[in-house]
């Protein structure tokens, strides 16, 4: 098995699984700084003031298009933490308020890709940046 094509494969997989994620959260970032009425609903539901969704929605946007760029390893670390954390918090507020596995499990969904967009970056990452390898 050739490196490059090794390379071109989980290139491709990094996208495959990497373009769901973006646009999730260009969506919904979009969807929470829009103020539109089911996502006001729904972060009425979960007990979440309404200025939370301008904070989500401006870090939502800013975490897809950070992902997406190519380089920048050490804000892509950060947008892949608070993906993760956006999307856990979420599915345990939606458990909390009482809806069940239908709630939970599309953000924890979304979760597993984006473990998968992160394990799935360009190799290096922060050691290679830093000149730590050689």
């Amino acid at each position: 098995m050739s490196t490059d094509g090794s390379q071109t494969r989980r290139k491709l997989a990094f996208w495959i699984v990497t373009v769901p994620v973006c646009t999730a959260f260009l969506g919904s970032g979009a969807a929470n700084l829009l103020r539109l009425s089911h996502v006001a609903r729904d972060m009425t539901h979960l007990g979440y003031p309404a200025y939370f969704s301008t904070i989500l929605g401006v870090w939502k946007l800013l975490g897809a298009i950070v992902v997406a760029v190519p380089g920048l390893h050490r804000p892509k670390e950060w947008a892949y933490a608070g993906m993760m954390f956006d999307l856990t918090g979420a599915a345990i507020s939606r458990a909390v308020m009482g809806d069940g596995a239908t709630g939970a499990m599309p953000p924890l969904m979304l979760a597993m890709l984006v473990a998968g967009s992160w394990a799935l970056r360009s190799p290096g990452g922060l050691l290679e940046e830093e000149g730590s390898i050689s």
